[in-house]
């Protein structure tokens, strides 16, 4: 589920919004008339969408995008005449006033592009540091040892032993590591 952060000057104007997003199916984590309301909910999180206007309470928009942290897009609602400064931004831009289909159309787009890639950096393969590399590499020098495997078959073992019990790699092979000392 996509974090959604909707921040207007004005609390009615962010219920509004966070209302319409909700009626339409749409998970919304907050409303807020700040920007350092909006950062305070953003922080921690993995990513997400924020929505908000041209003008808030305690800045401006373009400081609330660089405050940002990794992973947030931008949605601005504001007038056509203020879009000239989003460009080369990655700002995505409605324009005001807002029409609903192209909101809802808007976010649901922008939600499946940041799914698209969350799941894009979830099949990536994970990369270990020296020290897993080198546990990893002891215990299939172990199991190759005491078993007479090679080193294809060692892996594969401590691969499905990792599936079969949840774990990862490395936690596996300090279990194999653990019950061929003693």
């Amino acid at each position: 589920m996509t974090n959604i952060i909707v921040v207007f000057p004005r609390a009615e104007e962010a219920g509004t919004i966070k209302n319409l997003l909700v009626r339409n199916g749409f998970s919304v984590l907050a409303a807020c008339t700040s920007g350092a309301q909006a950062l305070s909910h953003a922080d921690g999180l993995s990513g997400g969408v924020v929505l908000c206007g041209y003008k808030l309470t305690d800045m401006l928009y373009s400081e609330l995008h660089e405050c940002l942290p990794a992973g947030f897009e931008m949605l601005l609602l504001a007038s056509r005449h203020y879009w000239n400064e989003c460009i080369g931004n990655d700002i995505v831009c409605l324009a005001m006033p807002l029409k609903v289909h192209e909101l809802v159309s808007t976010v649901g787009m922008m939600v499946e592009n940041l799914e698209r890639k969350r799941r894009k950096r979830r099949l990536l393969p994970k990369v270990h540091s020296q020290e897993e590399e080198a546990l990893i590499r002891e215990a299939k020098g172990v199991l190759m040892e005491r078993n007479n495997m090679d080193e294809g078959e060692a892996h594969r073992y401590l691969q499905k032993c990792s599936m079969d019990s949840g774990t990862n790699l490395v936690e596996t092979s300090q279990m194999i590591l653990a019950m061929m000392k003693t």
